[in-house]
């Protein structure tokens, strides 16, 4: 029975979610069920996407991914795939009709990671950007508000500033990794190997503006996605400002983390901002 299939496809879906990242798994907990499970189908499939570019150095990374992504396009074509990310992921194409261009622009910035390392111009980082955050917001977007286009459009914007945020949150947290074992440099004009406090500041007061325009959004988000996208946002936030508290050159020698304890009271802070309408 094909319906048993899907079920273990899902599951294997919010495993992938649950295993990979603690932050956006309690976020997406928090979502209601009626759409939680679509987000655990759109985070699997952007998760091993990127895993093949970023994880599988013993591999000929170029060969999975174009693998990947070929069944990838016979999955939405054909309404069935064996590999269960790819599965549970074209059912939430499918039922929210998820626009083609999303989730192909995605692929297009994470192939890139397969051969660009450095970004030097702010065409080329707004491109990567987009492609790889922008377009998971808005594929997120398309299921908060049900397929509802028109709400669609009055979010889509905020939407993607929010995904950028969290973006450029990720490679400032990321940096040593990125430049040391990926070898790759996203900001622009930034020489990233010697940051400095300027530089910082820079790139901090662009990720401010995003979450100011993000967090307009959320406001208007369906109650039932909005205390588990305010929670994400509370999350970002709070790395944001260790960073902002960090001196650059610690940020390029190890990884800024969030503890479990402080992600427990942020996440009764979220709770109790949107049960009292504070968003």
């Amino acid at each position: 029975m094909k319906s048993l299939f899907d079920t273990v496809s899902r599951d294997c879906s919010k495993l992938v979610t649950n295993s990979y990242s603690t932050s956006f798994s309690i976020a997406t907990k928090l979502l209601a069920p009626s759409i939680r499970q679509d987000i655990y189908n759109i985070y699997g499939f952007v998760r091993f996407a990127d895993e093949i570019v970023d994880t599988f150095h013993e591999y000929d990374k170029s060969k999975l991914f174009k693998s990947f992504q070929t069944e990838m396009y016979e999955a939405i074509d054909q309404k069935i795939s064996l590999n269960p990310i790819l599965n549970s992921f074209q059912e939430t194409v499918h039922k929210y009709n998820i626009d083609a261009h999303l989730y192909e622009s995605f692929m297009d910035s994470m192939e890139k990671d397969l051969h660009k390392s450095i970004y030097l111009t702010q065409e080329e980082y707004e491109a990567y950007i987009y492609g790889s955050a922008d377009v998971v917001g808005l594929m997120c977007l398309k299921v908060f508000v049900k397929g509802d286009e028109e709400a669609y459009e009055s979010l889509k914007n905020d939407a993607m500033r929010l995904g950028s945020a969290f973006q450029k949150v990720n490679f400032l947290r990321d940096l040593k990794a990125d430049c040391e074992e990926l070898e790759r440099s996203y900001f622009p004009n930034a020489d990233l190997n010697c940051l400095d406090e300027e530089t910082k500041s820079n790139i901090i007061s662009e990720i401010d503006a995003d979450f100011e325009a993000g967090l307009r959004g959320i406001g208007k988000l369906p109650v039932e996605a909005k205390l588990g996208v305010y929670t994400a946002y509370i999350y970002y936030s709070k790395l944001l400002q260790k960073l902002k508290n960090t001196p650059s050159l610690e940020i390029k020698s190890r990884r800024i983390r969030v503890p479990n304890y402080q992600k427990a009271s942020l996440l009764a802070k979220s709770y109790i901002s949107c049960r009292f309408n504070l968003v």
